[in-house]
């Protein structure tokens, strides 16, 4: 589709050789539509059309952002936020996006920057509606002011850098042109599942209950499930709130607790390991694990075509066309779905679990940003939380603990353990 292009080049002319070359107007950026969801739900290129037709009359372009009354987006902030890099007739910054964010999480917010092959995390992908440094519960987005403090506070240990220096303003407008990033991108997947729901040739609707109140908002008879407008406006009512810590917080008795937690029902040994040197288990995080899951359903798919069908030897005429041109249905799909793959996602990588000798938080090393974690769990991190297992009280004795672990000895198991737990073995 021409409206999503799959990156956006720029060519330089020169004056003498221009009218050799036909270099003419560039045309203006555009949205890349989430290929590999469309090759795996193996839409029909009309399908494919309507849906990036509906989601640019709901939400624009780069360069002329929109978003509907209903989503409860600031669009003065946003168009602050995009465009390309310039300054307004009063000087103002315009194009921060772009400027700052869009060379890692690229122009669609899908974390498919020029530079993001390169970084160990890879950018967040805005499109799902995932974040893990946050105040809110599961995985609800965070809340305004979490994605503030991320932008003023960076992510240590990552790429991603403290953009303290910038204006309030301005980092107002970046904060909410992610938001306006995530929501169409939400929409986006939604319409895509929709879509793959119909029968035939059946276009999607486009009326005002289904785009707005089903696809936006949710929550009706059809799409019982909170649409992403109304998890984004809810999402200041899901704050855990921070308890007192208890009256040892901060004493050798409290972090000896935490200890104790941390090696028996908090679970933490399973993924941190025994030293704490971040090597236990590892899974992929939910943004590469439908990747991988599509890269098997790849694999398998092909294994079973290249098994020989002795069913097609006993078909003949009619039938044994009807059979092949299945399998041959099957072979255009799995090549589709293959090229998505390769040309429009980041190879698989596992998410690792934090090396908590070292010090490093990405989410801030300040008591109350760990309590959030320990309580809520990191979702796309697949890090459960330890809440239902044990009280508040003991989540500030394991914080304890893990402040203290960059200055314990590292090279001895618990005291209770005598070796790495079986199932890692």
């Amino acid at each position: 589709m021409k409206r999503f292009a799959s990156a956006t080049v720029t060519f330089v002319c020169l004056a003498s050789i221009a009218p050799l070359l036909g270099c003419g107007k560039v045309p203006p950026p555009q949205f890349r539509e989430n290929v590999v969801l469309v090759a795996a739900k193996n839409l029909s290129s009309e399908r494919e059309n309507q849906i990036g037709d509906i989601l640019v009359a709901l939400f624009g372009t780069p360069d002329e952002p929109f978003a509907p009354p209903e989503a409860g987006l600031d669009l003065q902030k946003i168009t602050m936020a995009a465009g390309s890099v310039r300054s307004d007739s009063t000087g103002a910054k315009r194009g921060l996006f772009r400027e700052h964010c869009a060379h890692c999480h690229g122009l669609t917010g899908d974390g498919m920057g020029p530079t993001a092959a390169f970084l160990n995390p890879y950018p967040r992908d805005y499109r799902q509606g995932w974040f893990k440094f946050k105040s809110t519960a599961s995985n609800y987005p965070p809340t305004h002011d979490d994605l503030m403090r991320t932008l003023r506070d960076g992510i240590t240990g990552t790429a991603m850098p403290s953009f303290k220096l910038l204006s309030d303003d301005q980092l107002e407008a970046l904060v909410e042109y992610v938001k306006y990033l995530s929501v169409r991108g939400q929409t986006e997947i939604a319409l895509i599942d929709a879509a793959a729901d119909l029968s035939g040739d059946e276009p999607l609707p486009e009326t005002q209950q289904f785009l707005i109140g089903d696809m936006l908002i949710g929550n009706s008879d059809d799409y019982p499930a909170p649409g992403p407008v109304s998890k984004w406006s809810s999402a200041v009512k899901q704050v855990t709130q921070i308890s007192k810590p208890p009256a040892d917080f901060g004493t050798r008795a409290s972090i000896d607790a935490g200890k104790k937690i941390f090696y028996s029902n908090g679970g933490c040994v399973k993924c941190h390991g025994p030293t704490a040197l971040g090597d236990g288990q590892q899974v992929p995080d939910l943004w590469n694990k439908d990747i991988e899951e599509l890269q098997k359903k790849v694999h398998d798919g092909w294994a079973a075509l290249e098994k020989p069908d002795e069913s097609l030897e006993q078909l003949e005429g009619e039938a044994l066309e009807k059979a092949e041109d299945q399998r041959a249905e099957q072979r255009d799909q799995l090549q589709t779905l293959s090229t998505a793959i390769a040309n429009s996602a980041l190879p698989l990588r596992i998410s690792e679990p934090r090396n908590l000798r070292q010090g490093i938080f990405r989410g801030g090393r300040e008591p109350f940003e760990l309590f959030y974690r320990l309580h809520n769990g990191i979702y796309p991190a697949q890090m459960p939380a330890i809440a239902p297992q044990v009280s508040n009280d003991d989540i500030w004795h394991v914080i304890d603990y893990v402040l203290a672990l960059p200055y314990e000895p590292g090279s001895q198991y618990a005291p209770e353990m005598s070796a790495p737990p079986r199932d890692r073995l």
